[in-house]
């Protein structure tokens, strides 16, 4: 591997790593806005559990497809609509009125989560992809940003825990989903602008 070629392919790992962790960040938020809003609500622990039903279970088909969507439209593009899906899953969630029903308001979240689900998976999939390929075949490089990749991933999903209970308290479960969709879109335009395809 060339100089030039190992600058461009630490580079790209930059960028998928700073984009994933955003995605995280955002992801953990979630996960936590969704549990401490409804369990203010009053909702039961076993209501509470039901919400991330779909979330967890949509990662199943994400995650076959997720390899082959890859291959087939390149790594920049499926973590462009990992992000921009997980985008769409914060709005529906948004919409949440309060004055649904119980049935309807568990339902629409089941449904959100599935989104956010895909998302995870999708963008998932693309980001350890293109760490394969910017590490070129450097195996040792490889070892090593996979294993940064991994302990990072983890630690922010930990903020992004803490994250999404300061979201609620400041600025309440619509707010924070708007904010966090926002910010999102920013690491979505950096990743077109600054990825190859």
């Amino acid at each position: 591997m060339t100089a030039r070629a190992a600058a461009s392919g630490t580079r790209d790992y930059v960028i998928v790593t700073l984009a994933y962790w955003g995605f995280t960040l955002t992801d953990g938020a979630l996960r936590m806005l969704v549990l401490l809003h409804f369990f203010r609500l009053g909702y039961s622990p076993f209501t509470l559990a039901f919400l991330f039903l779909l979330y967890e279970a949509a990662g199943i088909g994400a995650n076959l497809a997720g390899g082959w969507l890859a291959t087939r439209f390149g790594i920049t593009r499926m973590l462009a609509i990992g992000l921009a899906t997980q985008i769409a899953g914060f709005l529906l969630l948004s919409a949440l009125s309060p004055g649904w029903g119980a049935v309807l308001s568990v339902a629409w979240v089941v449904l959100a989560q599935g989104v956010c689900g895909v998302a995870k998976d999708l963008t998932k999939t693309a980001s350890k992809s293109a760490i394969k390929l910017t590490a070129g075949g450097a195996s040792g490089r490889l070892f090593r940003w996979v294993a940064f990749f991994t302990g990072s991933k983890n630690a922010m999903k930990g903020v992004g825990f803490f994250l999404g209970g300061l979201l609620l308290e400041l600025l309440g479960f619509r707010g924070a989903l708007w904010l966090m969709a926002v910010a999102l879109a920013l690491v979505l335009l950096g990743v077109l602008a600054a990825l190859p395809p």
